[in-house]
């Protein structure tokens, strides 16, 4: 029989959430414990946010999520800059702030994002990593409510939710700005979830598009829709005329591209079904009214179509708004910076984009990568930023800047680019034809996006300051650039010894209850390997169908970092229209080769582990 394992303490720098409360095992005794160990950077952590609502709403007497911040980049651990954060993205349950990772530690995570869960007598139950666990959490909760009912341990009735004031601004985290016809700008006011058309001034607010509620309703300004939207492009006037629409906004919670006739406000789908993408990765272009999207952050007219940076599956893909088609058009799926064919690149949650003034160059922000690269003649390339673990605030020649978290980028006329550096609060700029990287303006909050307008001014989406700011005359100039030696980070965790020689690597699936592996379109199994630096692994590297994986372990290598992807398709068990699901999570797991170290390397890709 296995042992139960009561649940560890909940500690840490303060809480969020509860109206000052800290609180403890024993204040949350009777009830179903969530602990969502999560990084506001992260993507797939924002999927699970928005996973949780529904179970939230359905078993709100008895389940109380906690959502433990274990941070990864530097800017996270700042107790501001959380609160924001919890705000922006609509957090609607207790937050623990864990800045070094004390929690994360304790309950033995591994990956962001963890998910635990705790039954009415403080005994952990499960433990998952990744997203998509919404169906087998709702049957765990339901056997955890039917088991403690009967044993009276369960108790019903509110939860420690204690709401925060809402401050009264005329945005609130704006992400995105476009600068359209006659002047005015058109900004994505996110946390509002609607758009905003401002005058050239950048403050003076024109009109809003959506009632500002999260929803997905199409139609006339005043009564559509948005989910937290995010970028906009506006279209080449012959392709509006033709599509009926002026502007695509990447609406991103909803996983969709809708289209805004300007003259009148209008909101229209245009991309995506509203799921999710949990499939595989294909060249084909399909209808853009029936295929998944997943989180789109961006969009930019590039290459005769509108280019969208798919921050949920680490790839940039297209929209033809003409023939109403989209696809895949760089990236692999896989979270890492890799550069070479579309094809094969590897990203990891490209946020923003822009587009050289000559239409020859596709430059992306690539924000977990903490990286600035671009696309030309069907490559993609690497302008700064060194991979997923290495980030800081450093100016000098571009192989050697440090960058943290960027989620903006914009092309001036002149060939260099600007970079909103966004966890570094700073707005960087980097020159092609000097190779070098400036810092232009700093002491910002959190800014997401820059624009600049027809006179040449540069306008700052300052989010987390929630307003348009410009940058001061001259500070683009040579003279108006600071050169910033500030500090380098890299993510240092606690690495797993191997040994060198062979190391078997096995990705442990099991289905969700109810669920059953799936090949009706090809494998139902995939896993990618990598290492970094790549001399780490000898044998091993790439792309099978089996889970588990024969690896050649270098001895010349001290330690590094092996890049690993695990997919499962599966499909509801002996049920009639049967629905289809795919599991999928990325780790970095850091390794250091020593002689005593381990030969076999287990990963958990679906939990519910026992």
């Amino acid at each position: 029989m296995t042992p139960r394992v009561r649940a560890p303490e909940l500690r840490g720098r303060a809480w969020l959430n509860t109206g000052g409360k800290a609180l403890t095992l024993a204040d949350l005794r009777g009830k179903i414990l969530l602990l969502d160990f999560w990084t506001f950077c992260c993507i797939n952590c924002l999927h699970v946010l928005d996973e949780l609502r529904p179970l939230e709403e359905k078993y709100g007497d008895v389940l109380v999520v906690v959502g433990v911040h274990s941070p990864k980049f530097e800017h996270e651990k700042d107790p501001d800059a959380l609160a924001a954060a919890v705000e922006r993205y609509g957090v609607h349950h207790p937050v623990l702030d864990d800045p070094e990772m004390d929690m994360w530690q304790q309950y033995a995570a591994k990956a962001w994002p963890t998910l635990s869960v705790v039954d009415p007598e403080g005994y952990v139950v499960a433990t998952m990593a990744g997203e998509g666990h919404a169906e087998g959490l709702a049957r765990l909760i339901d056997d955890l409510i039917a088991t403690h009912e009967a044993k009276g341990t369960l108790h019903r009735g509110e939860g420690p939710y204690v709401p925060p004031a809402e401050p009264e601004t005329a945005l609130r985290f704006p992400g995105k700005a476009v600068a359209l016809d006659g002047g005015n700008l058109l900004v994505s006011d996110s946390a509002r979830h609607s758009l905003v058309e401002v005058a050239a001034d950048g403050e003076t607010v024109l009109r809003r598009i959506g009632a500002g509620g999260r929803g997905r309703t199409d139609g006339p300004a005043t009564a559509a829709t948005f989910a937290e939207p995010q970028g906009l492009c506006l279209l080449p006037p012959h392709v509006a005329e033709v599509a009926g629409y002026d502007v695509v906004v990447a609406d991103t919670v909803n996983h969709l591209l809708r289209g805004v006739r300007l003259s009148v406000g209008e909101v229209v789908t245009v991309a995506g079904t509203g799921r999710q993408w949990r499939s595989t990765v294909d060249d084909h272009a399909h209808d853009a009214r029936a295929v998944d999207l997943s989180s789109p952050w961006d969009v930019a007219w590039y290459d005769d179509r509108v280019v969208v940076a798919m921050a949920g599956i680490h790839q940039l893909w297209w929209f033809d708004p003409i023939k109403r088609t989209a696809g895949m058009y760089a990236g692999t799926t896989v979270e890492a910076l890799r550069d070479g064919p579309l094809a094969d690149a590897w990203m990891a949650q490209p946020s923003g984009l822009s587009v050289s003034a000559d239409g020859s160059r596709l430059w992306v922000a690539d924000s977990e990568t903490s990286a600035i690269r671009w696309v030309a003649d069907g490559e993609m390339h690497t302008a700064v930023g060194q991979g997923l673990f290495d980030f800081g605030h450093v100016d000098g020649p571009a192989d050697q800047a440090l960058l943290q978290h960027p989620l903006g980028v914009c092309a001036l006329p002149d060939g260099s680019v600007l970079i909103a550096d966004t966890y570094n609060g700073a707005v960087r700029r980097f020159d092609p034809e000097t190779g070098q990287v400036g810092t232009v303006a700093d002491g910002l909050a959190e800014p997401s996006d820059l624009v600049v307008t027809a006179e040449g001014d540069v306008l700052v989406v300052e989010s987390a300051a929630h307003r348009l700011t410009r940058l001061a005359p001259g500070a683009l100039t040579a003279a108006g650039a600071n050169t910033v030696a500030g500090p380098r980070h890299r993510l240092e965790r606690k690495p797993t010894d191997v040994t060198a020689g062979e190391l078997t690597l096995d990705v442990i699936f099991t289905p969700a209850p109810g669920q059953k592996l799936d090949d009706t379109y090809g494998p139902s199994t995939r896993l990618v390997v990598s290492a970094s630096p790549p001399e780490l692994l000898v044998e091993g590297a790439g792309t099978t169908t089996d889970l588990s994986r024969r690896l050649v372990v270098s001895g010349d290598v001290a330690q590094g970092v092996l890049q690993v992807t695990a997919q499962a398709a599966t499909c509801d068990a002996d049920v009639e229209h049967a629905a289809c699901h795919l599991t999928r999570q990325d780790w970095g797991v850091p390794v250091r080769v020593v002689p005593t170290g381990a030969t076999r390397l287990p990963l958990v890709l679906r939990g519910l582990d026992e």
